[in-house]
């Protein structure tokens, strides 16, 4: 190759990367894809956004089984905010682990306290000692709080989605049995007469984030462990 023909050559790619637009810049950024049956998928079928198109492939966040009736937040476009996860931050923050800690609060033992800032659940024991598990909480605009009580628990539950979800999303399965690929996860305990449950997730990495539409998220594994410490009546506070 000639030094003029390499020359121009360049100048040629410094060219057309100079006349690169940011959003095209923006939207060349690595996404998450739904590429096999796991928790990424269950995320993208219970997803807002549209079918068809470059947004059917992307992994999405979106509102968990425990919607109200509220629409998700937009971006400045109208379109349906996504949230691309890197693989590298799919790692489960330790801190997270179910473990024993020290426990002030005025809660008797037997009773489940929600810390929806800090993303923990507490299974007080008594004697100033809790287990301490790492939650998913809902999503700004979907967090709430107050005083509920276990109603109900069911092992792979199944999931019919609410009236309002179908409303906006008539594609969605009217029912899904319980399984590896249910957004319920390996157990659920229904709190009150609400929508919301406390339920497992195959995505450890939501874990400490806010994630849901008021549903309370936790890992299979911590779920299970959960379970088997309370029954139906027991007292859920949620701060």
């Amino acid at each position: 190759m000639s030094k003029q023909f390499a020359s121009a050559l360049l100048a040629s790619a410094s060219i057309l990367c100079a006349t690169i637009s940011p959003a095209v810049a923006q939207s060349a950024q690595p996404v998450r894809m739904a590429s096999n049956m796991g928790g990424g998928f269950i995320e993208f079928l219970f997803g807002d956004a549209p079918r068809g198109g470059r947004y059917e492939q992307m992994y999405q966040q979106q509102p968990d089984v425990g919607f109200d009736g509220r629409r998700m937040p937009i971006d400045p476009q109208g379109m349906y905010r996504q949230e691309a996860i890197d693989p590298s931050q799919r790692s489960f923050d330790p801190k997270y682990n179910k473990q024993v800690v020290e426990y002030y609060g005025k809660e008797g033992a037997g009773t489940i306290v929600i810390d929806t800032p800090n993303k923990f659940l507490y299974l007080v024991q008594g004697d100033g000692k809790a287990l301490r598990y790492g939650v998913g909480v809902g999503r700004p605009g979907f967090t709430w709080s107050g005083t509920k009580t276990i109603s109900a628990k069911k092992e792979w539950p199944a999931w019919t989605p609410p009236p309002e979800m179908l409303a906006r999303r008539p594609d969605l399965p009217r029912h899904m049995e319980g399984g590896p690929e249910n957004p319920l996860g390996a157990r659920a305990m229904y709190l009150g007469s609400s929508l919301y449950r406390i339920h497992g997730s195959n995505e450890p990495w939501t874990i400490g984030t806010n994630v849901s539409s008021g549903c309370i998220r936790m890992r299979n594994e911590d779920v299970i462990d959960l379970y088997g410490r309370v029954g139906v009546g027991t007292r859920v506070v949620v701060i």
